[in-house]
């Protein structure tokens, strides 16, 4: 790998290592902020999900420091640096925060689909690391979805766009359940 190769993938770590970091504080959030009947179904399935990503996180920086990079972990550089919105959803009923919750996981995903593909010969250490994530990944958004989804697979948040409409739509649906 050249020097440049390395710091284009250490510049798109950098924006994973973010992604990864706010994702363990959105889940600890909603798992802190959950409600309704579904309170402890919710609440325990968020713990094991925040520890594999924070093991995802510190495999990510330890991936941007083996590459020569200094991997920064503080608030005010994810927040100055991500390019998603903060998650807006507060106190409320489990099915709201998983609605939110879906989208945020559809973007942690899209956007590490997107770091494999741009890895994809230039690194495959680094393109396996974010395969690994994608596995766990995709695979908590399958547990955040089986609370979403109607036995015929349709998410109950529809084509909703952003976190509060999602977390709305997901509510409304549950609540026109009988």
């Amino acid at each position: 790998m050249t020097e440049s190769e390395g710091g284009e993938v250490i510049g798109r770590l950098r924006l994973r290592l973010h992604a990864l970091n706010d994702l363990a504080l959105t889940l600890k959030h909603v798992h802190w902020n959950v409600v309704g009947p579904h309170f402890i179904a919710v609440h325990e399935m968020l713990d094991p999900q925040v520890d594999a990503v924070r093991a995802m996180v510190d495999a990510t920086a330890e991936r941007i420091a083996t590459l020569g990079g200094s991997p920064t972990g503080t608030p005010g550089a994810l927040a100055a640096e991500r390019t998603w919105e903060d998650y807006s959803v507060g106190r409320a009923q489990a099915i709201e925060h998983l609605g939110a919750l879906d989208v945020v996981y559809s973007g942690v995903i899209r956007d590490h689909r997107a770091a494999v593909a741009a890895t994809d010969g230039v690194d495959p250490v680094t393109q396996d690391l974010l395969i690994e994530h994608l596995r766990s990944l995709e695979l908590f958004q399958w547990f955040v979805r089986a609370h979403l989804e109607s036995a015929g697979g349709t998410l109950s948040t529809g084509s909703a766009n952003g976190l509060s409409e999602a977390g709305h739509a997901a509510a409304e649906q549950a609540r026109r359940q009988p």
